[in-house]
């Protein structure tokens, strides 16, 4: 079956997005619609694609009968409220990362998609490159024995993009990077909740986290280590430590193209694109919007790979985490 995908939001990582579903077969995937909130600019991106519809208001995409998906790449302040009425008239929904910008969001916006069994995804798409894929293999055969240590840094000196230092905009370390850290650990450790998080780190002018260190106690004394931050460049590595070994998950581990076990290197390209592309490695956007299209095409109203408990313990980390460094958002303070 071929999906009709609509578009919600024609900045950096839509336009990615739009670029990487041309990797895929025209016969499964297309472009049906894109909405913006500048006409012009949902026009210029379709115009790439000769799209068929391009709107000023959401609502169209929504209620748009031809439109099978819809990928939400708006701002993190917009993500609960758009997903919630693209669910609302039936439409299945892939959302950017993070998917809420709290728990209550979070769990609200999961129950709401279950309730009118309609399927959505927090739009996690290092999961499904093929690298994290082997990366699964490798732990499941125990490579390096039993885990006991995580070690991963996520740093890119990105404190003066607005929609990284801003609070109104849902900004900081842990929303904006931070997740890919928590990510690995709870892919590490089979996505079982930490006993304890620990967090300390610093705030910036606007009062959003622009660094953080935190360390995650699970049972069986494991722990997790997670270093994020918006002004320094770090090493951007995950490290798995077992008794046996290290896995290595190098450079990039957010969009990880090799896995490095203690006897082979194993490497994985992404598909060749002539598309110049906003962010590194974006090409691997295909995998999520073919991954999508499968789920549909089961009739699942969730994703075996990025199921909701797994999007909802992120967001249970990545409250703690923040909050203890001293990040509140109005958001916070609302029901849902």
């Amino acid at each position: 079956m071929k999906l009709r995908w609509g578009i919600i939001s024609a900045g950096k990582i839509s336009q990615d997005f739009c670029a990487a579903l041309q990797l895929l077969s025209k016969e499964d995937h297309e472009i049906i619609a894109i909405a913006a909130r500048s006409l012009d600019d949902a026009k210029g991106l379709g115009l790439q694609y000769s799209v068929k519809y391009c709107y000023s208001d959401y609502k169209e995409v929504a209620q748009n009968p031809e439109v099978d998906a819809v990928y939400i790449g708006s701002i993190n302040t917009t993500h609960y409220e758009l997903a919630r009425m693209m669910l609302e008239h039936g439409k299945p929904v892939l959302c950017e990362k993070p998917l809420c910008l709290n728990l209550k969001q979070t769990e609200a916006l999961c129950e709401f998609a279950k309730k009118k069994k309609v399927f959505l995804m927090e739009a996690l798409w290092v999961r499904l490159f093929p690298a994290m894929l082997h990366l699964r293999k490798e732990l499941d055969n125990k490579t390096v024995g039993e885990v006991s240590q995580v070690i991963v840094s996520f740093g890119v000196q990105i404190q003066h993009v607005e929609r990284v230092k801003k609070k109104q905009l849902g900004g900081g370390a842990t929303l904006d990077i931070g997740i890919y850290c928590a990510q690995l650990a709870s892919f590490a450790y089979g996505s079982e909740t930490p006993l304890k998080i620990v967090t300390t780190g610093h705030l910036n002018e606007f009062g959003v986290d622009e660094s953080s260190t935190s360390v995650l106690t699970y049972s069986g004394n494991r722990t997790a280590t997670l270093i994020m931050s918006t002004k320094v460049d770090l090493p951007n590595e995950g490290l798995i430590i077992g008794d046996k070994g290290t896995i290595k998950v190098p450079f990039r581990f957010w969009c990880p193209t090799a896995i490095v076990t203690p006897d082979k290197r194993y490497d994985f390209p992404l598909p060749p694109s002539d598309h110049k592309y906003n962010f590194h490695n974006s090409n691997g956007l295909c995998y999520e919007a073919e991954h999508v299209r499968q789920c549909l095409n089961e009739g699942l109203i969730e994703s075996p790979v990025v199921p909701h408990s797994e999007t909802l313990l992120l967001a249970k980390i990545l409250e703690s985490i923040r909050s203890q460094v001293g990040v509140h958002y109005p958001e916070d303070d609302k029901e849902y």
